[in-house]
């Protein structure tokens, strides 16, 4: 398992109104198989955050891409792998 980084720019402030319940329901729904570590939106409102937990980019791919927001255009995505680091570890 692996996590990938859903950062989900806004586009569309007010579409974004209609699509919310949407987009929080289809979260849920990952959430509750446990393909969700977290999920958020940023402080300033540019849009939110998404850590997807799976096995490779392609699954998180489409995840994410299949995310109300995404797929009404009214967030742009960007996906990266993340590195989740222990309380041991250090960042390189």
């Amino acid at each position: 398992m692996a996590y990938y980084a859903a950062i989900l720019h806004m586009l569309d402030p007010e579409k974004n109104k209609e699509v919310l319940p949407r987009h929080i329901a289809y979260l849920d729904k990952l959430d509750q198989q446990g393909k969700v570590f977290g999920r958020g939106p940023f402080a300033d409102g540019s849009g939110g955050l998404v850590i997807y937990i799976a096995d490779t980019y392609e699954e998180a791919w489409q995840m994410a891409n299949h995310d109300p927001h995404v797929v009404e255009k009214v967030r742009r995505l960007e996906l990266k792998e993340w590195k989740r680091l222990s309380k041991t570890e250090s960042p390189s």
